[in-house]
């Protein structure tokens, strides 16, 4: 009995700390195969011993510590009991119609309104006391300001970021997040409103906690808040809970999963009944009530296999290890690599050297990952040098998480600029279709790129690209027809590829609207203060240094001209090509219908002399919405401002027809 306490122990402490660190944004401790297969043991223990430790996961609602005032919730944010078996589930149902709906993975937060207005947004926290972050509301997509209904409003919804935008913000900053969900924790211990709207945080609504209405249904109680303005997590009705449907359902929805159809992390599916009140009926077990709802996640199909060799894989801030291992197959495809992280990870494991026998997984059905080591043979052998530029290597050990990572010692090793050469071939840059982020780590650890005109040259490498794996002759070819074709490209985006610090597409735009970019480049090369630029509106003094310095580095001038020699630059005119709208600044909001879509009425004010704002404020002479009386915040604000609100009727009739200038294209600059 002891010796289960002494084990009891050490899982509990073990949990919670791996707990404390998912839901706090810092590097994961372990994955959630093992936390769920010790927590599992867990639960087993407790129950063989008839004894529940102080402070047991078992017990109680996983934990976010964000910084700021506690508030205690109306409604206790309890956790869901879990299954992996479709038998489990349909035996929860009782027969009674049941939805399916997203288990989205990333931070809860209830909102409240009252009176149509938002009153409060906080944090789930412990599950009855979070912390209040109202004043980052306006800074998360998807929270209105205002309600139609005007009773009092409890909301459930999910703070979540997609693939695209985690891997755009990790293109755009020095900052290192391990996942999405990481991300969005993250960044909700911000002060700054400002700081956290870069980062696309969504707020998907996947429950109405309370409304003054009588609504029993669980199906219309979303319907309510689709009408009130909120995007609403996925979900979809079975009204015959069998095997046969249910099974059928599940398979569906892990389908989009591992075809990577969903553009938001989850780690599972919630199964709700749409009888609320016979929700309500349930009994509270542990830290959670047995009837408010299930959630279904996956069960990870394992393998053995056995280790060849650990690749160490240059990436922008680290070298990472890679075990490649004997092929097995898993979800109905061939595994036969997976990243290990660090060499804390390594170590953890216990990973040796060739012949070392791993169990290995696809978690969530996606991600390749070795879970743990069944025999380890020989030793795990760290480079001294890294495999790219073949400068020396050091092991950095994180004073916050105490994990160690690999790094290379040279600044400019071109492994370290996988960001750069991300945001280089992006859509907003020279626009290379086919060439992922995973794809130019795998040409700058061959050694095929170490600047961006090498990618003008990955034709030599034709034959080698084209028997990797996962590419082939077609997969080459293509990614060569998109190269080709980049070579013709607007200035814009060539200054916005060059990923210059604190340049991004706005900044792009507004240098050149001053300056063609060759009377742009000249200048920075030539500028005797860093400040020469700042009087271009919305640069000022900071941004005109860091372009100035970044072009007066002479090896950044070489890697332009290399560039520039392998592509045909263009300039549209910036110039305004009239004046009906000079001097004036313009909000625009709502759906158009004389124009394209909103970004051809912008095009059109700017080639007028107009700007266009996102945001009302004191500066905005105009706010534009076909719908004037609307209640939305951006109406209410320009009303309490005293600024006119107008159509886009009356728009046409003061300044102008609905067409916006032609493009002027300049010819090649270079």
């Amino acid at each position: 009995m002891e010796e289960k306490i002494i084990q009891m122990q050490q899982l509990v402490d073990l949990l919670n700390r791996a707990s404390d660190a998912y839901y706090n944004g810092r590097q994961e401790l372990m994955t959630d195969y093992e936390w769920d297969a010790k927590f599992d043991e867990l639960k087993r223990l407790e129950e063989e011993t008839g004894q529940i430790l102080e402070d047991s996961p078992t017990q109680k609602v996983s934990e976010d510590n964000t910084e700021g005032q506690k508030e205690e919730h109306e409604f206790a944010a309890l956790s869901l009991a879990k299954t992996k078996q479709v038998g489990e589930l349909v035996k929860w149902a009782e027969g009674k119609p049941i939805w399916i709906s997203w288990k989205l993975d990333g931070l809860t937060l209830v909102v409240t309104y009252d009176n149509g207005k938002l009153t409060k947004v906080v944090t789930r926290g412990n599950g009855h006391i979070g912390t209040n972050i109202t004043h980052l509301a306006h800074a998360i997509q998807g929270i209105p300001d205002h309600i139609k209904y005007t009773g009092h409003t409890v909301i459930r919804g999910e703070a979540v970021i997609s693939y695209d935008d985690f891997n755009q913000f990790l293109i755009e900053s020095d900052e290192n997040y391990a996942n999405p969900r990481n991300l969005a924790s993250g960044s909700l211990s911000l002060k700054d409103p400002e700081e956290v709207k870069p980062r696309h945080i969504q707020w998907i609504p996947f429950t109405l906690v309370y409304t003054d209405e009588d609504i029993v249904s669980w199906g219309k109680r979303m319907d309510f808040l689709k009408e009130n303005g909120m995007n609403t997590v996925e979900h979809e009705l079975i009204t015959i809970p069998d095997m046969e449907h249910v099974q059928t359902a599940i398979d569906k929805w892990t389908e989009l999963v591992t075809s990577k159809k969903n553009p938001f992390p989850v780690d599972g599916l919630v199964i709700a009944f749409d009888d609320t009140e016979f929700a309500q009926t349930g009994s509270i077990t542990g830290h959670h009530a047995t009837k408010a709802g299930l959630a279904f996640k996956w069960q990870d199909e394992a393998a053995q296999t056995e280790l060849q060799e650990i690749e160490w894989s240059c990436a922008a801030s680290t070298i990472s290890p890679v075990a490649i291992f004997t092929p097995v197959e898993l979800e109905g495809t061939t595994v036969k690599r997976a990243s290990l992280c660090n060499i804390s990870e390594c170590e953890r494991l216990g990973i040796g050297g060739k012949g070392t026998s791993i169990s290995v997984i696809k978690a969530n059905k996606i991600i390749p990952k070795v879970i743990k080591v069944d025999k380890t043979v020989g030793q795990l052998e760290i480079p001294k040098e890294c495999p790219v530029c073949h400068h020396a290597t050091e092991i950095v050990t994180s004073q916050n998480s105490g994990t160690r990572t690999l790094h290379c010692t040279n600044v400019d090793c071109p492994a370290k600029q996988l960001k750069k050469f991300t945001r280089f071939v992006s859509k907003e840059g020279m626009n290379i279709d086919g060439i992922s982020e995973q794809t130019l780590a795998r040409f700058i650890n061959l050694g095929w790129i170490s600047e961006y005109a090498d990618i003008y040259h990955l034709k030599d490498y034709i034959q080698q690209m084209a028997r990797l794996e996962g590419f082939g002759e077609r997969s080459a070819a293509n990614i060569m027809k998109s190269i080709e074709k980049s070579r013709e490209v607007d200035a814009g985006r060539l200054l916005y590829a060059l990923t210059i610090p604190m340049c991004g597409i706005d900044v792009c735009k507004r240098l050149l609207f001053a300056y063609p970019l060759q009377d742009l480049i000249t200048t920075a090369i030539h500028a005797e203060q860093s400040d020469f630029l700042a009087h271009i509106p919305g640069i000022g003094p900071e941004k005109s240094a860091s372009f100035i310095n970044w072009f007066q580095q002479v090896k950044n001038q070489e890697i332009v001209q290399r560039l520039l020699e392998e592509v045909n630059v263009t300039q549209t005119s910036s110039q305004p090509q009239g004046k009906k709208c000079e001097n004036l600044t313009f909000v625009i909001t709502g759906e158009v219908y004389h124009y394209k879509n909103r970004s051809a009425l912008k095009a059109y004010i700017e080639s007028q002399g107009g700007r266009v704002a996102g945001s009302v404020s004191g500066s905005t002479n105009y706010l534009i919405n076909n719908d004037i009386t609307s209640t939305s915040g951006k109406n209410k604000k320009a009303k309490d401002l005293g600024i006119e609100i107008i159509s886009e009727d009356t728009f046409i009739e003061r300044f102008g027809n609905n067409e916006a200038s032609t493009p002027i294209i300049e010819g090649s600059l270079f």
